[in-house]
C-alpha cells in the first residue's frame, strides 16, 4: 500500500511516499523521499534502539536529499516485534532474519519504478 508521507524536508521538489513492503510473512513500513534529479538512493535499515521516525535519522536523510540522493528509511522489525525485542533482546541477534529482510527491501527497491534506475547504497 502506498500513502502520502509527512517527512519534513526543505526541498519543494521532494516526492515523499510511505509504503508497506512485503517481506516474507510481515509487512515492513518504509518512508521514501526522492528529490527531483536524484542520483541514487540510500537505504536506512533501522534495528533496535533507533527507528525510521527518529529526528536524528530524518535530519541525516534531509541532508542527503539536499545532495541529490533519495532515501528509503525502514525498520527491520515490525512494531509488534520491536515491543517484544525491548523485553527479550532476542531478535537483534537473529542475523539471518535481519539480513534476509534487508536483502528483500533492497530487491523491492530495485523493482519499485521511481527508484529502479538509481544506484543503491546502504
Amino acid at each position: 500500500m502506498i500513502r502520502p508521507n509527512v517527512m519534513t524536508a526543505t526541498l519543494t521538489t521532494l516526492h515523499e511516499t510511505e509504503v508497506d513492503i512485503p517481506c516474507h510473512r510481515v509487512q515492513l513500513t518504509a518512508d521514501i523521499a526522492i528529490p527531483s534529479g536524484a542520483r541514487g538512493v540510500v537505504v536506512f535499515a533501522h534495528g533496535s534502539g533507533s527507528g525510521r521516525l527518529s529526528p536524528r535519522n530524518r535530519l541525516v536523510a534531509a541532508e542527503l536529499h539536499r545532495k541529490g540522493l533519495a532515501t528509503l528509511l525502514f525498520d527491520l522489525l515490525t512494531p509488534t516485534e520491536a515491543r517484544a525485542e525491548a523485553e527479550t533482546a532476542e531478535l537483534r541477534f537473529n542475523i539471518p532474519m535481519l539480513t534476509e529482510r534487508l536483502a528483500e527491501v533492497v530487491r523491492w527497491a530495485r523493482g519499485y519504478k521511481p527508484l529502479a534506475s538509481l544506484g543503491v547504497g546502504l
